[in-house]
């Protein structure tokens, strides 16, 4: 264990005044993955600022009948509230396909945004690796990169980002409040995360000292039904092969509104948005899902490993479209 320095401040301002700009200063929620992390020695952070008692842990209705849900709010909680279950099922379900009931009940809404990729290179620090050290190369392009992305990869990174939750988020359009240093303001989802083009060591789009505050729901939509999908190796505690997260309005047969969001498949929770074009105004069949899907995936760039993936995102896509059309 390399020493370090620890801070528990009670408020989300004293959390920023610990933290300043210094790049050598990382926060800590529920520490499902940075401990791991640390402990690995993939990060060895100067200080620690633990934001447990900072972070807001509520869940609250917004005026315009969203939800604000509190970085500091537990992912058990998150699943089991009443109002996300009522109104933002997909959401639930998604948290519930992640991890273990124990993990689940330390990890927080703020953390689980912030993950790191599970990429075994970047895990292994005798491997080199441009997400982990700039610059050193990517051996999981010729390496094994079954589990890895299809879509928006470039030729310096091709890791993908394990949440389940943030690809609920992107589909349901969410909001992510931040404060720091240069104060607050909101980044939607998805553009919270980043493509890694040739800085793939940048996850997101947040400045150094800045800190996920809230997360904010759009009032769920009259008429949408959604659904949140995952194939995986084993039946738990197994990171996505592929996941979907569908919300779809249908009326009179037709396809009035859809939001669709890919998981396992980039360096972001991938919101499908070609799929949504050719579905808007479509008739609600399987044939005509399997077009958007087909059109969402014609940009897919798999390596020689993870070439299946390209005909799994597809049928499970047709497929939580489909069981949501056949469920009005």
């Amino acid at each position: 264990m390399r020493p370090f320095a620890y801070h528990r401040p009670s408020t989300v301002a004293e959390a920023l005044e610990a933290t300043g700009t210094s790049t050598d200063v990382m926060y800590l929620g529920g520490g499902t993955n940075l401990i791991d992390l640390m402990r690995l020695g993939v990060v060895s952070p100067g200080t620690l600022v633990d934001v447990t008692r900072a972070a807001p842990a509520t869940v609250e209705e917004t005026p315009g009948g969203g939800l604000r849900v509190g970085a500091g709010v537990r992912n058990g909680d998150l699943a089991a509230h009443p109002l996300v279950r009522r109104g933002y099922p997909m959401l639930a379900e998604a948290v519930l396909a992640g991890a273990s009931g124990q993990l689940r009940n330390m990890a927080t809404v703020g953390g689980n945004l912030l993950q790191r990729t599970r990429c075994a290179y970047f895990q292994d620090v005798s491997k080199p690796c441009n997400k982990r050290s700039p610059g050193t190369g990517c051996p999981a392009r010729a390496g094994d990169h079954r589990n890895l992305a299809i879509l928006g990869h470039s030729d310096s990174c091709v890791a993908t980002h394990p949440s389940d939750m943030a690809v609920a988020l992107a589909a349901l359009g969410a909001q992510v409040h931040v404060e720091g240093p240069g104060g607050a303001h909101v980044v939607p989802m998805p553009g919270l995360h980043r493509l890694p083009g040739d800085e793939p060591d940048r996850d997101t789009v947040l400045a150094p000292g800045e800190l996920i505050t809230a997360v904010e729901l759009p009032p769920p939509r009259p008429g949408g039904r959604s659904r949140f999908r995952k194939a995986r190796d084993r039946a738990s505690f197994s990171f996505a092969v592929v996941s979907v997260a569908a919300v779809l309005e249908v009326d009179g047969g037709v396809v009035r509104d859809c939001r669709i969001a890919l998981g396992a498949v980039a360096h972001v929770p991938w919101r499908a948005e070609a799929a949504e074009t050719a579905l808007r105004g479509a008739p609600a069949t399987e044939e005509e899902f399997g077009r958007a899907a087909d059109a969402e995936l014609a940009a897919a760039r798999p390596l020689p490993l993870n070439r299946f993936k390209v005909a799994l995102a597809r049928n499970l896509l047709v497929r939580v479209l489909a069981d949501l059309a056949e469920a009005r």
